[in-house]
């Protein structure tokens, strides 16, 4: 009797815990350019229970990527809209899912894509222009003017999709010293060094790395150490393990996610598992499917398993902050598909749960 109810009260203290790790909050990032939706929204999603229940939307023109800052306090987006874009700034009461607009400025490039932020500047990879934003943070959270746009200039071998540069992704390294800018259409990897109390020349270049002709190096992710990073590249899929020390990159490593014969290739997202063991890559094109790659010790990657993604086009996705599930978005057929994740072994599974949202591109935990 004693030992039942010890066991009845552990499990009475340990639910909470259990339905924590359950309940997620999701900010989604659109294109309301497909008239089927209206800028980004915020869900609450239940695992336990399958309810998915609409917060937010905030009202703004193609919010297509986001950035939440380390606080949670703001949410900086990109507005996507060729010679017009712009860039967003909104305070975040996370805890009440809301999303209050703040000011938006000039992008200073044409089709941004990408945005990351840090203490001081948040960044934005301009696709169309082949260039980079640079923009100061004000302690309200509001955005200065552009303080540096930097023009990448050059070509590689596929005509049509690499005659003139295309930035793709900026990001900042762990150590938060260097910038490192992903561009598609000249196949090279550019490492800037950040200096953020600068108030002229905030980066400077300082390394590049010319990947694969025709590859198209498109999003990249680093392991929690910041000595290696994980590059996808769109145009054939490959994908590198690239080294980096003191701001210099190495290859190490080339595989693909192309497992298929007679597909059209167009890989677009990546992400490591928050235990750094796994790594994930979506492909779109004719493919549409998720590949998983266990990561060892020597942070190379070795192929597990690739599914199909149960949607067309899928753009952006991401594991829950506890790893257990991954969120698929899909642009082109509007939903979020949901599949459960192995820890053990890094597989997936579809679940029968999914987000029906028009043309989402961008989906970030909170």
């Amino acid at each position: 009797m004693k030992r039942s109810m010890l066991v009845f009260l552990l499990s009475i203290l340990l639910l909470p815990c259990w339905a924590q790790t359950t309940n997620y909050r999701l900010l989604v990032g659109t294109y309301t350019s497909s008239n089927k939706s209206k800028g980004i929204y915020i869900y609450d999603v239940n695992m336990a229970t399958g309810k998915i229940i609409p917060k937010t939307v905030a009202v703004v023109d193609n919010p297509s990527y986001l950035a939440v800052t380390p606080d949670k306090k703001f949410v900086y987006s990109v507005n996507q809209n060729d010679t017009k874009s712009t860039v967003s700034a909104f305070r975040f009461d996370a805890d009440n899912s809301k999303l209050t607009f703040l000011n938006k400025v000039e992008a200073k490039g044409e089709g941004p894509c990408f945005i990351s932020t840090s203490d001081k500047h948040v960044f934005t990879a301009n696709y169309t222009s082949g260039s980079l934003s640079v923009f100061g943070r004000n302690e309200d959270g509001t955005l200065t003017n552009a303080l540096q746009v930097i023009q990448h200039v050059g070509k590689s071998m596929n005509a049509e999709r690499q005659g003139e540069p295309h930035v793709h992704q900026v990001i900042l390294s762990q150590d938060k010293k260097y910038l490192l800018a992903n561009d598609l259409g000249t196949d090279k990897v550019t490492v800037y060094k950040y200096d953020p109390n600068a108030t002229s020349g905030i980066l400077v270049p300082f390394d590049t790395l010319s990947v694969q002709p025709g590859s198209g190096p498109r999003h990249s992710a680093f392991s929690k150490d910041g000595s290696k990073l994980y590059l996808i590249h769109e145009i054939d899929g490959t994908l590198s393990v690239l080294g980096m020390k003191n701001g210099k990159l190495k290859l190490l490593q080339e595989s693909s996610v192309v497992k298929k014969d007679k597909i059209v290739n167009r890989a677009a997202d990546i992400h490591l598992s928050p235990d750094g063991k796994y790594l994930y890559a979506t492909n779109r094109g004719t493919a549409n499917d998720i590949s998983c790659f266990s990561v060892g010790a020597d942070g190379l990657l070795t192929f597990i398993q690739q599914v199909s993604t149960g949607g067309s086009g899928p753009r952006n996705f991401a594991i829950t902050p506890d790893g257990q599930y991954v969120f698929v978005a899909h642009q082109e057929s509007d939903t979020i598909v949901l599949f459960k994740r192995d820890a053990k072994t890094g597989k997936l599974t579809v679940t029968d749960k999914k987000i029906e949202v028009g043309s989402p591109v961008c989906l970030v935990f909170y």
